[in-house]
């Protein structure tokens, strides 16, 4: 629940406290003004409002011209009261957002890109070298959105990578599981986890490297139909400071 719908129940349980103890001062003082004739030994009849006398088992409601007016205007606000709730709890279940189903976030990536590889040559190093790679980017449906195939050939001046990514979505827990193998080694690391949340994609895990435990952020964003970026992090304090060290860039390719 965000803050802004915390503070609208807030002020609503508020409202609602406040207004019926108003409404019931009201009824209350209707009441007592409308009974104050009885004699006491009618008073004590079982706690009923209004109540005159007792005639042949009846119970006859003592309302005359005298307290007709403060009985009926305490009962409509009461009723006006009643009115007000009702309507605050509709809008509020009309108004409040389901919780959103990210099985098609990866969507926008369906079809082939050109792709501008950045890496930074040594993480973790204080390395400043930059190595540029070109290519291709091709991203495949699979079960209708619910897993994709990306495959990632690119080449510089450093060499040739070939990776191949597998995204698949987790319903329960409404996220997204990224797994990436490249072809020098073959081997599938640990997924990265995460989802997109206003257009953005944020995606975590922890994994070892150069012999300690770091962990690892991926960043989609900048997203249109046309273009995407996205930026890998490294940190290894924590997560309280992070180091990019893969940045790409992708257009679509024109069919």
């Amino acid at each position: 629940m965000s803050r802004s719908d915390s503070l609208s129940c807030l002020l609503y349980a508020c409202f609602e406290f406040v207004s019926f103890r108003v409404a019931s001062w009201f009824v209350l003082m209707g009441y007592l003004k409308a009974n104050h004739e009885m004699t006491r030994t009618l008073a004590n009849v079982a706690a009923l409002p209004n109540v005159k006398r007792i005639e042949g088992g009846k119970i006859l409601l003592g309302i005359t011209r005298k307290n007709f007016a403060p009985f009926l205007l305490s009962s409509l606000f009461l009723l006006l009261t009643l009115t007000v709730f009702a309507y605050s709890d509709s809008a509020a279940t009309r108004t409040s957002e389901p919780e959103q189903d990210g099985q098609h976030d990866f969507d926008f990536e369906f079809g082939s890109w050109k792709a501008h590889i950045l890496r930074l040559q040594k993480p973790l190093t204080g390395s400043k070298t930059w190595l540029e790679y070109d290519g291709t980017s091709v991203v495949r449906k699979i079960w209708n959105g619910r897993a994709n195939l990306g495959e990632l050939d690119v080449s510089g001046a450093q060499g040739r990578i070939e990776g191949m990514s597998l995204r698949t979505y987790n319903p329960q827990s409404r996220q997204w599981y990224i797994s990436w193998v490249n072809s020098a080694d073959g081997m599938m690391g640990p997924p990265m986890i995460g989802g997109f949340k206003n257009g953005r994609g944020e995606f975590y895990n922890q994994e070892p490297f150069n012999g300690r435990a770091i962990y690892v952020r991926f960043i989609f964003s900048e997203i249109t139909r046309n273009s995407f970026r996205i930026e890998q992090a490294f940190s290894d304090d924590g997560g309280k400071t992070w180091e990019a060290n893969w940045i790409a860039t992708f257009s679509r390719v024109k069919e």
